[in-house]
């Protein structure tokens, strides 16, 4: 087959929509059809054509849920999409934590600040509806990146032979993502943790309330979130075992597994992963990169970068995975706007040649103001990605260590950075 050829402002590479903490997902029997608006993109907003690629022939829509706080809702309201989403999930009021073996419980109020639990696929399937119908091109696989040094275009060579050529490449492709390993990024790191997900539906109601619980054991920990009055979704972190592999091919034989781990647990838990939907249930790996490859890595090369879990897989300890990705979504889109506002064209001004001499010095000029806006957007998220990564760092490691001098110096080191630098939940991303 003979290699096509396309040209593009920007690319948004893509392993799943959106870019937030991975889940293995199952494949479906027939695509989904997903109609898809005329509403602009973020880039479309601020006069940047851009082009998203994505792996999958057609929208995935599986997954569990995605916990947002505050900073993600104030993320979603600049997207223009958080008045669709709201309806979607009831809010959460309160959070109930339970240390066992003891049974010490405590209580942090969420009444005066937004806090839901949405299914990933509604997530998915809005944010995909709010595109331009054009936007994304299904089944584009990235098999070769490489940079043309005559006119600073990144070129993409695509597994069916197309190869594009973009002035601006952004990956979110995942944790394994192509464009982070063209950027020489190091391998993000696997906890000796993994995770249970699923749904339990209660046609009449839970009855649960809009209560988000969290039970602390021995190595494990369970959470509990009500998406809506039908609805919970809810988790279980414990320690990675050689079964996996064989477990999580076989919902009935995970869903058994899981409910042995828990038998010390409160009963109400034990019955909700018993009712579970067998079908929704999915072992997730745990991945984080650390926090001293946030601080030292390289995030651009050229005209090139990444965002989401291709630059910052978060582990779900902090409920801070998804927030962050819409965060970087606006941060670096605010900062290439800023970039890369056209000049206006000058015609029957001047001799040809001039005009075009002029024409490729505007072009090498953006290309500077574009590795400027990248830098940008580095810089301001890389600290806010260091804090979050810390946090889940330690918080990983006081779960799968059997050094009580470990957990102990991990739990100071969390508490104090926690009162040093406040609550995540207040941060806001700014506006597009």
């Amino acid at each position: 087959m003979a290699a096509s050829h396309t040209s593009a402002l920007i690319v948004v590479a893509l392993a799943s929509l959106p870019s937030v903490p991975s889940t293995p997902l199952l494949p479906l029997s027939a695509p989904p059809t997903i109609p898809l608006s005329q509403s602009p993109s973020i880039l479309e907003r601020k006069g940047i054509k851009s082009r998203v690629i994505e792996k999958a022939a057609y929208l995935r829509t599986q997954g569990g849920g995605i916990a947002l706080r505050p900073n993600g809702w104030r993320a979603l309201d600049q997207l223009g999409v958080a008045h669709l989403l709201r309806p979607k999930a009831i809010s959460l009021l309160l959070l109930r934590e339970i240390f066992l073996p003891s049974g010490t419980q405590q209580e942090e109020s969420f009444r005066d600040a937004e806090f839901r639990c949405l299914k990933r696929s509604d997530l998915v399937e809005i944010m995909a509806e709010n595109l331009p119908s054009d936007t994304i091109r299904f089944g584009f696989q990235i098999v070769k990146m490489e940079s043309d040094p005559i006119t600073s275009h990144t070129i993409l060579h695509l597994q069916d032979g197309t190869v594009i050529r973009a002035k601006v490449v952004i990956g979110c492709d995942g944790v394994h993502s192509v464009v982070g390993d063209w950027l020489n990024l190091k391998p993000t790191r696997r906890f000796n943790i993994c995770g249970v997900v699923g749904f339990t539906n209660y046609p009449e109601g839970h009855g649960f309330g809009n209560e988000f619980l969290r039970i602390m054991g021995d190595h494990i920990v369970v959470g509990r979130f009500p998406i809506n009055e039908t609805l919970i979704y809810w988790f279980v972190a414990r320690p990675r075992t050689p079964q996996d592999t064989t477990v999580s091919k076989e919902p009935k034989l995970l869903r058994d597994v899981t409910m042995e781990l828990v038998k010390d647990f409160p009963e109400e838990i034990f019955k909700v992963i018993q009712k579970c939907d067998l079908d929704s249930l999915t072992l997730i790996s745990l991945r984080h990169r650390a926090p001293w490859d946030i601080l030292l890595e390289k995030f651009r090369k050229g005209t090139v970068t990444v965002a989401g879990d291709a630059m910052h897989v978060i582990g779900p300890f902090i409920g801070q995975g998804g927030a962050a990705a819409l965060e970087d979504a606006i941060v670096l889109g605010r900062c290439l706007a800023q970039e890369m506002v056209m000049n206006p064209k000058r015609s029957g001004m001047n001799s040809p040649e001039w005009e075009k001499r002029e024409e490729e010095k505007e072009k090498k000029a953006k290309f500077k103001r574009i590795e400027k806006a990248i830098d940008r957007y580095v810089k301001e998220r890389r600290m806010r990605i260091l804090r979050l990564s810390t946090q889940t760092y330690l918080i990983g490691t006081v779960l799968q260590t059997n050094s009580l001098a470990t957990k102990f110096l991990s739990l100071i080191i969390l508490f104090t950075l926690i009162t040093t630098i406040g609550n995540d939940n207040l941060y806001d991303c700014g506006h597009l």
